[in-house]
């Protein structure tokens, strides 16, 4: 069972790469386009799904995507983070390089949350989705 759902996963996730990667995008409703979607701090969703940052404070604070989630995986306050989120909602997860993002989503299957994306870094999830990148 934990075999199939770990298969299940790592299809969706390598689907949702191949469409980043080979140029495709995600479509971005109009509002997550619009850079002042999230000036009030609101967390923008494309495509349904909640974006996830997944890199520490100071990294979001130099640059991150318009009213994406902080939630520094490596840092012990990820599981807190992850408790306070819907298993059964949509994520979007991005960190600099994808080594971060891809751990995330490993630990996010396993948690049961059934639809994650690993979009890699900041720079291929801006592409993907179309949100600008803000600091701050």
């Amino acid at each position: 069972m934990r075999r199939a759902r770990y298969v299940a996963v790592a299809a969706t996730l390598t689907a949702s790469f191949l469409v980043a990667a080979c140029g495709g995008e995600v479509t971005a409703p109009a509002a997550a386009q619009d850079p002042s979607a999230a000036a009030d701090g609101s967390m923008v969703a494309v495509d349904g799904r909640v974006v996830i940052d997944v890199r520490t404070p100071g990294e979001f604070a130099e640059g991150h995507l318009d009213g994406a989630l902080n939630l520094d995986v490596e840092s012990g306050a990820f599981e807190q983070g992850l408790s306070e989120l819907d298993p059964t909602q949509s994520y979007i997860v991005y960190c600099r390089s994808g080594r971060r993002s891809a751990i995330a989503t490993a630990l996010m299957a396993e948690r049961g949350f059934a639809d994650v994306a690993d979009l890699g870094s900041l720079e291929q999830a801006a592409k993907a989705t179309g949100l600008p990148v803000v600091s701050g």
